[in-house]
């Protein structure tokens, strides 16, 4: 199948490269993001990115939300953070600086603007790093937050890098708890079906936690196909 390669970079993980092509099947045109031979996401499936802001949002009853991102990606996630009016900041931690710079230059059409929204601050870093370091976030211009959203590796068990594995453990699910406010959620994404020993972990770090399996219509396979949301609450009344 055809497709026209918009950027393409060398990176520390791999060469990475953002594609768009037509695809006569979904009758769309469809952008993808590649690094070295995985496939890390595609304009063409975004259900259940929107879900995991949608999802995160809904656990939290505050009514000035601060939320912070793992993984920029394609921007659906942060652009379906910032549609509710509750939000007040938003601060995305990308690692790949091209990413960031793909939305700079708005290459983008579904998330055009994005980057310009006043309410969005857009960092590179490495969320990993930051989490499991002594100062935690506070590089950010805040230690904690509402609601930590991340859509970084495939699942928890199929990372993209293995410097990651630390973070899944529950020694690393202490350290994103421990930056959240009180009555604040923790919500991932995942490409595989509830894993129910990762469940465990987090149940063993948050007060609440469930595993919902977002299902969406497939058309290059004429049935459905879905993602795993997790979302792990930390009590109202618990100290930070």
């Amino acid at each position: 199948m055809f497709f026209e390669e918009i950027d393409w970079r060398d990176t520390p993980m791999g060469e990475l490269a953002l594609r768009r092509r037509f695809d006569r099947i979904l009758d769309a045109e469809v952008f993808e993001v590649k690094l070295g031979d995985e496939f890390l996401m595609s304009s063409a499936f975004t259900v259940a990115e929107k879900e995991l802001a949608r999802l995160a949002l809904t656990a939290v009853a505050t009514g000035h939300i601060s939320v912070l991102v793992g993984g920029l990606g394609l921007g659906y996630t942060t652009a379906a953070a910032l549609e509710d009016p509750r939000v007040g900041t938003v601060v995305v931690v990308e690692a790949l600086p091209a990413v960031i710079d793909w939305h700079q230059r708005d290459l983008l059409p579904d998330t055009a603007g994005l980057a310009s929204d006043p309410r969005l601050t857009l960092v590179q870093h490495d969320f990993f790093e930051l989490c499991r370091g002594e100062d935690g976030f506070h590089v950010l211009g805040q230690d904690r937050f509402d609601a930590i959203l991340l859509d970084v590796d495939h699942t928890p068990r199929h990372l993209l890098h293995p410097s990651h594995a630390s973070f899944y453990s529950r020694n690393g699910l202490q350290s994103v708890r421990r930056s959240l406010n009180p009555g604040g959620v923790f919500v991932l994404w995942s490409d595989d079906p509830p894993d129910e020993d990762f469940l465990a972990d987090l149940s063993a770090v948050f007060p609440a936690s469930a595993a919902h399996v977002v299902a969406f219509p497939n058309p290059l396979t004429g049935s459905s196909s879905s993602n795993t949301v997790y979302v792990s609450a930390a009590k109202a009344q618990e100290a930070p």
